[in-house]
């Protein structure tokens, strides 16, 4: 079956979604990217390059967006114990502090402008996912739902904010020109792509990541000295 493209409100929805201009905080956070730069294990672009293909091949990220499909689904069941888990399951896989508070501090950030734009649309807000501590996944896929946007550019779009803004990060740390950060962000299309494939097909028993390198380079950020990003 072939899916149609997204209608023009559908897209819009996307790339408002998508923008850096959203109200979130994402940029305040680099996950590890500062403490490995510090370290001197990324140096350049390609190095950089390396990192965010092995993530989105093996890493945390992989978990974070096929649990954003599955609160999206939750949402449209409005199945508020099944969004309730997953949520719970989020939280309890985070290795460090740090990654754990970015989560739940750009969730509630979304939750709380989305509730702004259309405050009858989160009604059905489970009372739990109101609270302080609803994962920036499961809001995405919540808004996703809210606004009827199709799964696999979801999935693609959640993917792709992601990336670019680690890659902005970067251009500010290594540092990289403002060109060389928007190829890195072209060179990357066919591994988005293929995460993006992938964890579509992800059952619940192969939700696994190999995050070791994350973890410790952001607990290591958690006690450097002089930093500028929060994670």
């Amino acid at each position: 079956m072939v899916e149609m493209p997204p209608s023009a409100p559908a897209l819009l929805s996307l790339l408002q979604l998508a923008s850096p201009a959203l109200p979130i905080g994402a940029y305040s956070y680099s996950e590890g990217i500062e403490s490995l730069i510090h370290q001197g294990q990324i140096t350049n672009a390609n190095a950089l390059a390396h990192w965010l293909t092995g993530e989105l091949a093996r890493g945390t990220i992989r978990l974070e967006a096929a649990v954003m499909m599955r609160a999206f689904r939750a949402w449209q069941q409005q199945d508020g114990a099944t969004l309730d888990m997953w949520n719970d399951w989020l939280s309890a896989v985070r290795d460090g502090e740090e990654l754990r508070n970015q989560s739940w501090q750009m969730g509630r950030s979304l939750l709380r402008l989305v509730g702004d734009l259309d405050p009858a649309g989160l009604a059905a807000l489970p009372d739990t996912l109101r609270s302080e501590r609803c994962n920036f996944a499961i809001a995405f896929g919540i808004t996703a739902a809210l606004w009827q946007l199709p799964q696999s550019e979801t999935i693609l779009v959640f993917l792709q904010s992601w990336t670019a803004n680690l890659i902005s990060a970067g251009v500010r740390l290594v540092p990289l020109g403002q060109t060389e950060g928007q190829r890195l962000l072209r060179q990357l299309a066919d591994p988005l792509q293929q995460a993006s494939q992938q964890i579509q097909g992800l059952s619940d028993d192969q939700l696994f990541a190999c995050s070791w390198g994350l973890s410790l380079a952001s607990m290591n950020h958690e006690t450097q000295y002089s930093r500028l990003f929060r994670s």
